[in-house]
C-alpha cells in the first residue's frame, strides 16, 4: 500500500518551481521538499488546500492511494 505525492508533476505542467510554490503557499522549502519526496508522515488541510490553491488543481491531482506493494 502507498500514497503517492505528485507535486512535482503538477509543477512541471504549470511550468512553476519549487521556490515559487513554496513563497505562494507560505511553507518552507525544507518543507516543501519532504512533502514532494514523499517523506512526509501528515499533512495539514489547511496546507492541501493553500497548494491546491496555488497549482490550480483538486487534493486528487495531489494525492493518490494504491494497494501496490511499494518499490
Amino acid at each position: 500500500m502507498a500514497i503517492k505525492i505528485h507535486i512535482d508533476v503538477l509543477l512541471a505542467q504549470r511550468k512553476m518551481s519549487v521556490t515559487e510554490l513554496s513563497e505562494k503557499v507560505g511553507i518552507t522549502m525544507a518543507n516543501l521538499s519532504i512533502l514532494k519526496n514523499g517523506k512526509a508522515r501528515a499533512i495539514r488541510f489547511s496546507t492541501l488546500a493553500a497548494i491546491c490553491e496555488a497549482l490550480h488543481c483538486q487534493p486528487g491531482d495531489i494525492i493518490t492511494y494504491s494497494q501496490e506493494a511499494e518499490q
